[in-house]
């Protein structure tokens, strides 16, 4: 059973979207509990998955028994292995809190909501532990299309900002695909491991045909993950969109794009060779314009999650930024933020439908007192604020620490100054969210206290439902474990870079 876990991770999440709108149809509740239990089997299985790469190292699994090149084969690592369990667990959590939401906001067509959600979790999945270039960008454009239509599906301006990422994605899956075509005229293979050894043995990475390979990847991935300034498309999708559809993709969509980035940097490229292109020393400092960007826009936000989104834009910035500072200190804390960015970005979005739900609380403004009204809710957005912000024992801070250190080693003092000043304008937008929450509003003009009688009157406390409550408090968690227990991550993540970057299993 555990050596077919791999293509478990798939299956799982397949034949429960398919379910959902087959059984939906006659019965809509059941599409819920359908992908419930298929995303449940499929988290089942990658921590099995997990927990075998960790014992014994990678693994392979030929579909159909076909050898590569020829076959479909899936290659797990530890990299691809805490991805795949971060796919699973976000997703699940937010299927779990989607219940009320989607009911309301999708009403009778949530069943084939259900499997476009999880249609995305089977592409993001196949991205995660494929082997072969070309699926890769055959699994991008299954995550790509069912997300248009994840985003499109909110309220009126949802379609325009899903038209918007639409053309984007477009664009950028054509830089990947004809990246791609260049790399196989130059190689005549698709395989990874293969395009690994033919580049290396054959000194090929110096060819002209190679780096415009490269440089086409390389700017597909970075519009797919919303790299600055290809950001234009991520404010719009993930605001306009319902908050199901951002709180699942905005863990996902760009992180799965940035560990696709360290994937071929290191399994396919080589990092010395990466690092050997003469355009490679500016991306930092792209980076750190993106990090600027994205924190300053943040701070004039005054929609609650339109800010979450400038963040993202500024979080991005970090992860491509240390990336590119061509040590594998930087990768391991590149790879490190993207498990952490994930899990509290999960937690700033569900706290935000929490609150959205029962309290309309959707703008800055409107937080007057909400730690009186959903004191659960307000707690958990605070464990996700404090974890944004850097402050222990939240895994933010852990994942800032590796990222400042790789920083230090790289001698790149810009970089850390970005993350610094990135973390004070966090510090300032949490902070006067807190500060409204429990002190209310400025009083405003024309009477002592601005809200006449009611300003003493106390607030009516009005909690989100259980579920959505539960799911949430479990992400909360989930950001101090992953801070508490960094280390455990971090040798997995840095055995596994070292032991590729080194020569060893791709």
């Amino acid at each position: 059973m555990l050596e077919n876990a791999p293509i478990i991770n798939l299956l799982a999440p397949l034949i429960a979207a398919l379910a959902a709108a087959l059984f939906g149809i006659w019965r809509r509740p059941a599409a819920l509990l359908i992908a419930v239990i298929g995303l449940s089997v499929s988290l089942v299985s990658s921590l099995a998955v997990l927990m075998l790469v960790a014992q014994f190292g990678p693994i392979g699994y030929d579909l159909g028994g076909w050898q590569p090149p020829y076959g479909i084969s899936f290659r797990i690592d530890g990299l691809s292995a805490l991805v795949v369990v971060l796919i699973q667990f976000v997703a699940l959590l937010t299927l779990i809190h989607s219940g009320k939401l989607i009911k309301d906001e999708i009403g009778r067509h949530r069943p084939f909501y259900y499997t476009l959600f999880l249609l995305f979790v089977v592409g993001v999945t196949g991205i995660t532990q494929t082997a072969d270039a070309f699926n890769l960008y055959v699994l991008i454009e299954v995550a790509s299309l069912t997300s248009y239509a994840l985003i499109s599906v909110g309220e009126r301006r949802s379609i325009h900002a899903g038209l918007n990422y639409l053309l984007m994605g477009s664009v950028g899956a054509t830089f990947y695909l004809l990246g791609i075509g260049y790399l196989y005229l130059k190689t005549g293979t698709l395989n990874m491991q293969d395009l690994h050894s033919i580049l290396l043995a054959q000194d090929l990475f110096s060819s002209s045909t190679v780096q415009v390979a490269l440089i086409l990847l390389m700017m597909g991935l970075w519009i797919k993950m919303a790299f600055f300034p290809f950001h234009g498309w991520l404010p719009n999708a993930y605001t306009w969109s319902p908050v199901t559809s951002a709180s699942l993709m905005s863990p996902l969509a760009t992180k799965v794009m940035i560990y696709v980035m360290i994937r071929l940097m290191i399994s396919v490229f080589g990092l010395e060779q990466m690092m050997s292109a003469v355009w490679a020393k500016y991306i930092p400092y792209l980076a750190i314009i993106g990090i600027l960007y994205g924190s300053f826009m943040a701070l004039a936000q005054k929609n609650l999650r339109r800010m979450i989104t400038y963040i993202i834009v500024a979080e991005v910035g970090y992860m491509v930024g240390a990336a590119w500072l061509g040590t594998e200190r930087g990768l391991t804390g590149a790879f490190y933020h993207i498990l952490s960015d994930s899990v509290m970005t999960l937690c700033l979005f569900l706290a935000a439908g929490s609150l959205a739900y029962r309290n309309n609380i959707r703008f800055i403004e409107d937080f007057e007192h909400a730690f009186s009204k959903a004191p659960v809710s307000m707690a958990v957005l605070t464990v996700g604020a404090l974890s944004m912000i850097g402050i222990p024992p939240t895994c933010g801070f852990f994942s800032k620490w590796y990222l400042v250190g790789a920083g230090i080693d790289a001698g790149n003092w810009f970089y850390i100054a970005a993350l610094i000043i990135a973390s004070f304008c966090n510090a300032v937008m949490f902070f006067r969210i807190f500060e409204i929450s429990v002190f209310g509003n400025r009083p405003k003009e024309g009477g002592a206290h601005g809200h006449g009688e009611n300003h003493h009157e106390a607030p009516v406390r009005s909690e989100a439902p259980f579920w959505m409550l539960a799911s949430s408090v479990i992400v909360a968690v989930s950001v101090i474990f992953l801070g508490l227990f960094n280390q455990s991550f971090v040798n997995l993540i840095q055995s596994t870079i070292s032991n590729i970057t080194t020569g060893g299993a791709l």
